[in-house]
């Protein structure tokens, strides 16, 4: 059986997010900001209307037309994302 490596925080959110990103979902333009600020990846809130209209991108949960990201899926995407770094 081959065992996955886990990240240093075990794939949980960090304690210390800030307020506006302390949320169980976010607008993609916060989504954008919350992978800039917590783990420094810079993607557009154009890219991830691309990754999710083509694929490839963070899970969305759709409300009504509206996409919002569920913050630990996210989290756990960027994290891969730079695992691959």
């Amino acid at each position: 059986m081959v065992e996955k490596a886990q990240s240093p925080s075990g794939g949980k959110l960090p304690a210390c997010l800030p307020a506006h990103l302390n949320r169980p979902r976010l607008r993609r333009d916060k989504a954008s900001q919350f992978l800039d600020e917590v783990l420094g990846l810079q993607y557009a809130r154009a890219t991830l209307a691309k990754l999710a209209s083509t694929g490839g991108g963070p899970p969305i949960e759709k409300v009504g037309r509206t996409p919002y990201y569920p913050t630990e899926p996210l989290y756990n995407w960027g994290l891969s994302k730079l695992e691959r770094r």
